[in-house]
């Protein structure tokens, strides 16, 4: 079930452990996982804190919410990952989705996360270095991973970029993520977060992108970005009508090449109506 759920979802809102009465707000807003963040939102005096606070917090949630529920951890070569691998196989236990993996680099490092989780659990190999993004295909194919995630800040800073407000400059490593994870057959990755969370047209933007690009959703840093992640990435109703008519053309044609409002309707244009329909089922099932 964790897998499944992670596998289709399109909206992730990061969490702070350290406080973890926002977790039922987080998990009301409509995101489809939450992730609480032991990483860069946790002082390093706080770690301890963190882990603590959310095994608490995990404890008073309902199954249905823990299934919900990802934990970001502190990446490997950090004083923090043994004890974070600890506390994350008692938090998959009690029934967490599984882990965000930053700073992925290493199969090795992911199998090592996957065997702590345990077998139930979903892994999201974060790419967030040029080491990362040249190992994307091996991230890719290690144990449990779901789903990629591009980490487009931290790589910014270890390439030594310096990129525009489009970020038109990320463009081929985008691609090459969408790509990795298409040439392993795994769901479509999560593009990075959208840092302006006072100007929802920016996530409109962002989001629009990362949809057109190829990936399955983003990375969000307060519950006010859900909103407009969804309605960019959810088929619209003429969208939707559409499919619909490509659907019956075929049938009506017996499954062969037909017309439809002047233009050829063939097998490439049915899947990409059928992955349209698909789409919006998981909307519709996300409203109810």
């Amino acid at each position: 079930m964790q897998h499944h759920r992670v596998h289709e979802a399109c909206s992730f809102l990061f969490v702070p452990a350290t406080h973890p009465q926002r977790l039922p707000k987080a998990l009301a807003s409509g995101a489809d996982m939450v992730i609480a963040d032991w990483e860069d939102a946790v002082a390093p005096a706080d770690k301890a804190r963190a882990r603590g606070a959310l095994l608490e917090a995990a404890g008073a949630l309902d199954g249905a919410q823990r299934a919900r529920l990802l934990v970001r951890i502190n990446a490997e070569g950090t004083p923090w990952f043994a004890d974070d691998l600890q506390a994350l196989a008692q938090l998959t236990a009690l029934g967490l989705a599984g882990a965000v993996i930053p700073k992925a680099e290493r199969a090795e490092t992911l199998l090592a996360v996957a065997r702590a989780a345990g077998s139930g659990a979903a892994l999201l190999a974060l790419v967030e270095s040029v080491a990362g993004l040249h190992a994307v295909d091996t991230l890719a194919a290690a144990p449990q991973v779901a789903r990629l995630a591009f980490g487009h800040l931290d790589f910014q800073v270890d390439a030594g970029m310096a990129c525009g407000p489009d970020e038109a400059e990320l463009l081929p490593m985008r691609m090459a993520v969408v790509l990795s994870a298409r040439r392993a057959g795994m769901a479509a990755p999560i593009d990075g977060v959208t840092v302006d969370t006072k100007n929802p047209e920016r996530m409109t933007l962002d989001a629009a992108r990362a949809r057109r690009m190829g990936f399955g959703g983003k990375l969000c840093i307060h519950p006010a970005q859900v909103a407009p992640l969804h309605a960019a990435f959810d088929p619209g109703d003429a969208a939707v009508a559409h499919a619909q008519r490509v659907q019956q053309a075929l049938q009506a044609a017996g499954g062969g090449v037909c017309v439809l409002d002047g233009r050829m309707v063939d097998a490439p244009v049915l899947a990409q109506a059928e992955r349209t329909l698909a789409h919006h089922a998981r909307a519709m099932a996300r409203r109810t």
